[in-house]
């Protein structure tokens, strides 16, 4: 009588994952990440140790695992069924300020808010603008953010970006087309920094337009809610907000998330609100406004992942795992 067959089990995703000098976290809840403090589960969470180890990562993963970077989630919002595959997060080892020759070389996982305050202290004006921007510059390159008058592109000269087969661009601004809330980079290209105009100003008048614009952030957005910024982007010649408002939305709610009372171009996780509450409160918005005036409002803030049940299955993993 023949021994019956004994299938061994498939390998994890952390384990078919190449060996890296960074760090790999498996089973990471996307609630600890992102502003909204909503989400499911992220399978893979990888922090490379710098641009290299990056690009190595991606030559050498299998083809059929997908990998996704985000910054700190400021402009994202993850549906509550997580993401399969694996996060890419830029961190310490891609977050230098330098100021060289050429302009002001920064790493994608600075925050705009601390570039804004190096420039600052090295009496650099024309970056005041990043004050207004809580994200990080690999974020803000990949959708072209700006704030106060100015975006990404009026001050970019110069990016540097790997693909998803671990390959390195270093482009001039020209050739990324940066447009309105856009960018024409590659989908599969992760930015990891880029250099900017550094042009010497005077530190009375940085520090006074850096001020003015922290503090008229503070009065006129819910900068210390669960929020995920601006919502939806501006059409042509008028004001999302100002739509929203037209439609009476302000204050609006859905489950435990709402349209922000101080700026309603915002919307609120008030506590125990759910990826789908979310993004159903702003589906809700954009059919209002398209059924009032017959403007479609078109999301700024990023979604992706997978809706509740469809996502990957952290069952059995350790929350947390690491590599």
């Amino acid at each position: 009588m023949m021994a019956a067959e004994v299938r061994q089990p498939a390998p994890s995703l952390l384990e078919r994952l190449p060996p890296v000098r960074g760090r790999y976290r498996a089973c990471v809840a996307i609630s600890e990440l992102a502003w909204f403090r909503v989400g499911g589960p992220a399978e893979i969470v990888f922090r490379p140790a710098d641009r290299d180890d990056l690009a190595d990562f991606l030559r050498r993963k299998p083809k059929d695992v997908p990998a996704l970077a985000i910054g700190v989630g400021s402009n994202l919002l993850v549906r509550d069924g997580g993401i399969a595959g694996v996060v890419v997060r830029l961190g310490r080892g891609i977050s230098e300020v330098t100021l060289k020759d050429d302009g002001l070389h920064v790493g994608a996982g600075a925050l705009d808010g601390n570039v804004a305050l190096t420039a600052q202290q090295l009496r650099l004006g024309g970056l005041e603008f990043l004050s207004g921007i809580p994200g990080t510059i690999g974020g803000g390159l990949r959708m072209n953010a700006g704030a106060y008058g100015t975006e990404f592109k009026d001050v970019l000269l110069r990016a540097e970006a790997v693909d998803g087969a671990g390959r390195v661009h270093s482009v001039p601004a020209a050739d990324l087309r940066m447009t309105y809330r856009h960018c024409g980079a590659p989908a599969d290209w992760i930015f990891t920094g880029c250099v900017l105009r550094a042009e010497k100003g005077d530190p009375t008048a940085i520090a006074a337009r850096t001020r003015e614009i922290r503090e008229k952030r503070e009065a006129t957005q819910p900068v210390r809610a669960r929020t995920g910024g601006s919502t939806f982007k501006n059409p042509p010649g008028n004001s999302a907000w100002k739509l929203i408002e037209g439609i009476g939305g302000r204050g609006l709610a859905r489950g435990g998330a709402r349209v922000s009372e101080q700026h309603c171009n915002f919307l609120i996780n008030e506590g125990g609100a759910t990826a789908d509450d979310i993004e159903g409160l702003g589906n809700d918005l954009v059919e209002h406004v398209r059924g009032a005036t017959g403007i479609t409002l078109e999301w700024e803030i990023q979604r992706i992942g997978a809706l509740a049940g469809r996502g990957p299955d952290c069952s059995s993993l350790g929350a947390g795992a690491a590599s």
